[in-house]
């Protein structure tokens, strides 16, 4: 049995994730626990979260563990709100980025970080074998609302320092964050205009997930309201994206280079990371690390390096500093600071140096990824004749001599093979992109 990916449970309500099998995750939960001690509970706005925090609520109580209710809030404030309260997990009940009809599970330890793929795995096998514990009618767990929203917004202006004056455009996607982010930049001194700023868990305002196609609003009213940038979360805000000045969509790459450079020290990235970074934190004596994709083996990362930063490029960062949760509205306000003391943004990303990227994703149902990525490691180098090094941390990744690379890995969250493609030469890249999709689709 096989429920966990990349980013915890994940699929679409009803066929995949169902309160039967929510029922199911809370007593695993409880059983790992040996029902002992509290569970934090938290849910974006989605239409089915209320249903699935009750029926996990209720296994985990049946099991035996006290749940602490925290209502309707981003990623963060869940991961920050089982380390703050030390409790014995924590979980965030979320789809992330993805459309409205899905939606997800994700377990978190005492210290705020994700369960490891070993521990996903022990929940599933409680499952499979049906080996739950059940507590006796005079122990069962209790319930109780509590509100962490306000303390986790308290110890957020403690760790930053913007100067105020800045025009902010934010797009909250009417996701989780949609109450919290505006109001912490307020807060700050920034002059603020709201865009899609109540939660909705139809998402009526945009997608979830913050692509340069989902934001074209955002960057028009950048642009036209003279705005010092524009920001975005994802539907549970464990993500942020930013727009310049000019209104043009800050590479990922760039983002995540720009906020590394500034903290320095041992920054731990994913395999899909551009060699920019790497480039860029050489100027300052700092040093890159790759892990798998998927915040909890950067949280591992950061753990076991000491890392001062760690992040993919697909906005999800994490500050150990403050958290070992991934956080986009920490990760928001650190890039307000820095545009206050040092922008324009624009300026600060042009300054990074910038190659031809291609992302792209071709389907492949989940039962065969395996299979797939089986002969992609086998055959997958073959396809080159020059001088290669190859890197299976994660899927496979091919780096050539003239700086370029080809990362072929199954997605963890949807049915679909990543490619993601980096050269120096855009005629390179979309060579290689040729390449890769024709060998990918042959193999599917």
């Amino acid at each position: 049995m096989k429920l966990f990916g990349t980013s915890g449970i994940r699929g679409k309500f009803k066929e995949k994730l169902t309160a039967s099998l929510s029922l199911k995750v809370g007593k695993a939960i409880a059983t790992h626990l040996k029902g002992e001690g509290e569970v934090i509970v938290g849910y974006d706005p989605r239409t089915s979260s209320q249903v699935i925090e009750n029926a996990l609520s209720a296994g985990l109580m049946e099991g035996g563990c006290d749940v602490i209710k925290i209502g309707m809030v981003p990623t963060p404030v869940l991961g920050y709100a089982t380390s703050k309260l030390q409790a014995k997990a924590g979980v965030m009940i979320t789809a992330s980025h993805n459309p409205p009809e899905y939606n997800g599970i994700k377990v978190w330890n005492h210290d705020g970080t994700a369960y490891s793929p070993a521990q996903e795995r022990e929940i599933e096998k409680i499952i499979q074998e049906k080996d739950y514990i059940t507590a006796d009618w005079d122990n069962l767990g209790n319930s109780e609302h509590m509100n962490m929203t306000k303390m986790y917004m308290e110890d957020l202006l403690e760790h930053v320092k913007v100067e105020p004056g800045l025009k902010v455009v934010f797009d909250c996607g009417c996701g989780a964050a949609s109450h919290i982010t505006p109001v912490i930049l307020r807060e700050l001194g920034c002059e603020v205009l709201s865009l899609n700023c109540q939660p909705d868990g139809f998402f009526p305002g945009r997608d979830p997930e913050p692509t340069p196609e989902n934001l074209k609003n955002l960057m028009d009213i950048v642009k036209v309201s003279k705005a010092d940038l524009g920001i975005a979360h994802d539907g549970d805000a464990d993500r942020m994206v930013a727009v310049d000045e000019k209104g043009r969509f800050a590479d990922f790459d760039k983002l995540l280079t720009l906020i590394a450079k500034e903290k320095g020290g041992k920054i731990i990235t994913t395999v899909d990371a551009s060699i920019s970074l790497d480039e860029c934190l050489k100027e300052v004596g700092g040093e890159v690390i790759r892990t798998k994709v998927g915040d909890v083996h950067v949280a591992e990362a950061l753990i076991k390096e000491g890392g001062t930063f760690g992040g993919e490029p697909s906005g999800t960062w994490l500050h150990p500093e403050f958290s070992l949760s991934p956080d986009g509205i920490f990760s928001a306000l650190k890039l307000v600071e820095i545009v206050s003391k040092e922008g324009p943004l624009s300026r600060l990303l042009d300054e990074i140096p910038s190659y031809y990227n291609i992302r792209d994703k071709i389907p492949c149902p989940d039962t065969k990824k395996d299979n797939v990525m089986e002969k992609v490691k086998q055959q997958l180098p073959k396809q080159f004749t020059e001088k290669i090094q190859i890197d299976n941390i994660d899927g496979v990744r091919i780096s050539l001599e003239d700086g370029s690379w080809v990362l072929i890995r199954p997605s963890g969250t949807e049915p679909y093979i990543r490619v993601r493609i980096e050269a120096k030469k855009e005629k390179t890249a979309k060579k290689l992109h040729n390449m890769s999709r024709s060998f990918l689709e042959k193999i599917i």
